[in-house]
């Protein structure tokens, strides 16, 4: 069953119907369901699908010529075409009598056998695109090469795409369509986990109970996310083991620089050229204080909750869990670490779930960024966190997000509201409380007493 990417979805389908020459490029990281969306777009049109391998230019070009005749001209000899410009140019003079989707998937791998490829490509689009019905999709899971080699303005191809689609891991609400039969407290668990990725909740069993499906996926060696981290990165890096120690020090709690780089053993500025490649993963991001620009307080966090977990859990215990006693690891997990991570997680939703509900207009202000804040109270002399600011001239909405098994008093809004008062730009400001458990009556009188506190909790999340 084909779940989500409704927009992207529909906004090819639109492309399609436009007769002209189209070219979308489709990018994003591994697992977030790239070549899913692709062949469920091409279900029921003439469509070529060809997946390109690390492997020769000959090689890729006998299975490039094959896929084209197999679609194209199935009762001609099956023999390869003498080069890719010829393939190429195959495809574009059919498709100027017929509506045709070429559809080539892992793009960087096929560049990189066939450096040519792309110049190859824009020489024969400029010539042709004016007569053509081709549908031509160029799909790549290197980010990074996706958007300097493809759509960057070094690029041959340059200006050419009608299109881009830059595919993200599903949001909370997008991934609790793939677990029915789960409460919300347990969606929300497993989007933790999971950060989102489809690939990932497919192999969540919704026969099985929650604790029983993370120790088969993480804490087994036959589980499919035992060795994930691992093996991603080195699909993407040649020399994978010093990125692996930088986001095992951000895992456990090294967020800036010179921090980072003293646990690796590293300069710094060879540190930070390698979260720069991590960045270009999705893998990390760079993070600065919600209303500031150009702060120095910039700190480096794991953009991907899965790698949080499996560096936080997995990674720790591999000899253990190694030697059998994965169970042993999931149950010290769910006792005594499981609800602090979760409560990060439970964060990120929160902030999901204000971008939905600012779509669907049922905010008191409207905002235009939100994100996380921490800076010095100098009144109090203390360092001071506030979950999300969202905000917009001189609107805010101020965001407090508990994940704990006790309903959130009063004195988490007067927390909040103190912390509020270091923001004088912001005029009649909101306040909105996210609560696992829900709130004591007292918060719950008051909240409808004044006009300015929104409580929210875990049901209010999964609206429709």
């Amino acid at each position: 069953m084909f779940l989500g990417r409704k927009s992207e979805l529909e906004s090819l389908s639109k492309s399609y119907k436009n007769k002209g020459f189209q070219f979308p490029v489709i990018y994003g990281r591994r697992r977030v369901g790239k070549t899913t969306l692709i062949k469920e777009f091409c279900h029921g049109k003439k469509a070529i699908y060809f997946v390109a391998v690390q492997s020769s230019a000959k090689e890729n070009l006998e299975i490039l010529s094959s896929q084209i005749l197999s679609v194209l001209a199935p009762e001609a000899p099956q023999n390869p075409f003498g080069s890719f410009r010829e393939a190429i140019e195959y495809v574009f003079s059919r498709a100027k009598k017929e509506r045709i989707i070429f559809a080539i998937d892992e793009y960087p791998y096929l560049c990189g056998s066939v450096q040519a490829v792309s110049s190859v490509l824009q020489a024969i689009i400029d010539r042709e695109q004016a007569d053509s019905k081709l549908f031509l999709i160029l799909c790549g899971s290197s980010m990074s090469f996706m958007e300097k080699q493809v759509l960057g303005y070094k690029s041959p191809l340059y200006g050419r795409r009608t299109a881009q689609y830059k595919i993200q891991p599903f949001d909370y609400l997008e991934s609790a369509e793939m677990l029915n039969g789960f409460s919300n407290e347990e969606k929300i668990i497993l989007y933790g986990a999971t950060s989102g990725v489809p690939e990932y909740l497919s192999r969540i069993d919704n026969s099985l109970s929650l604790r029983t499906n993370i120790q088969n996926l993480f804490f087994d060696t036959a589980g499919r996310l035992f060795e994930e981290p691992s093996n991603l990165l080195k699909q993407e890096l040649r020399s994978p083991e010093t990125y692996t120690a930088i986001i095992a020090a951000i895992a456990e709690g090294r967020s800036k620089l010179n921090e980072i780089a003293t646990k690796v053993g590293i300069e710094t500025s060879q540190c930070s050229a390698m979260l720069n490649t991590l960045t270009g993963l999705g893998l990390v991001r760079k993070e600065y204080p919600v209303t500031e620009v150009n702060s120095k307080k910039s700190i480096y966090i794991l953009d991907d909750w899965m790698f949080v977990f499996w560096y936080r859990f997995v990674q720790p215990d591999l000899s253990r869990i190694s030697m059998g006693y994965g169970g042993d690891v999931c149950d010290e997990v769910f006792e005594k670490s499981l609800s602090d991570h979760t409560g990060r997680a439970f964060e990120a939703c929160c902030v999901q779930y204000m971008w939905r509900a600012l779509g669907k207009k049922i905010l008191p202000v409207s905002f235009k960024k939100i994100g996380r804040w921490w800076g010095n109270n100098p009144k109090e002399r203390r360092e001071e966190e506030i979950d999300f600011i969202a905000f917009s001239d001189d609107n805010a909405i101020f965001g407090e997000c508990k994940w704990k098994n006790t309903k959130v008093d009063e004195n988490t809004l007067d927390g909040l509201v103190c912390k509020s008062e270091l923001f004088g730009q912001f005029k009649n400001p909101q306040y909105i409380l996210f609560s696992k458990s829900g709130f004591t009556d007292g918060l719950i009188r008051r909240a409808k007493k004044e006009n300015n506190v929104i409580l929210r909790g875990m049901d209010a999340l999964f609206f429709a």
